[in-house]
């Protein structure tokens, strides 16, 4: 995206945009966004870090994904030049898109094309959970490292804080965000997901 979009903004903004925040999202919504912060002071208003996030839950090719990101660097430039427009989408923004589209051959639109694109599949992987159940009553699950498996089992052999504790294999993507751990840490999840994960994750002995 970096690259992209210093491309972009050297051809067709004068290079005159800083390179915002540049990221990826989830969004099933959304296939791009242009976000800031904005303070006004004296009447004036002052808009100040500016993001730019590109959805990758679509299954979309390159060319698709810099349609999308040159379709927000225009709400980006309207917002950091202090253009205004008569909408989101407005007259700055269509002729803006028009130029692009006609000059450069691009295929930028105001409405995404979700409906026309699939989700990306996503890669089911097997991860190693260790659950544990604390003498408190809190719950927690972790992805662990299966290199430090036997070596965390030992030491939670040791621990009287542990009522009880179990190791699992899962495919769910619910755990895709988990860190995957080396040492006897995790995430407290409330009775009822730690109940409901136990009884879909198939169990092990290591």
């Amino acid at each position: 995206m970096g690259k992209w979009f210093d491309r972009f903004n050297h051809e067709y903004f004068g290079g005159k945009l800083p390179r915002p925040l540049l990221g990826t999202s989830k969004s099933r919504t959304r296939l791009g966004t242009m976000s800031c912060k904005r303070a006004t002071r004296w009447g004036k208003t002052r808009y100040y870090d500016f993001a730019i996030k590109l959805s990758n839950y679509y299954d979309q090719s390159e060319r698709e994904f810099q349609n999308v990101l040159l379709h927000e660097m225009i709400h980006y430039s309207i917002a950091y030049t202090g253009l205004k427009d008569t909408a989101p989408h407005g007259v700055v923004f269509k002729s803006m898109m028009d130029a692009l589209n006609r000059r450069y051959g691009w295929e930028i639109r105001i409405t995404s094309r979700r409906r026309e694109v699939a989700p990306r599949r996503m890669v089911e992987k097997e991860r190693l959970i260790l659950a544990v159940e604390l003498a408190s009553g809190d719950r927690v699950l972790s992805v662990v490292n299966p290199q430090y498996a036997q070596r965390l089992d030992a030491v939670a052999r040791r621990i009287h804080d542990f009522s009880n504790y179990g190791w699992y294999t899962s495919t769910d993507a619910y755990f895709q965000d988990f860190p995957q751990v080396r040492s006897l840490r995790g995430r407290r999840v409330d009775q009822d997901t730690y109940e409901n994960k136990l009884a879909e994750m198939r169990q092990v002995v290591l």
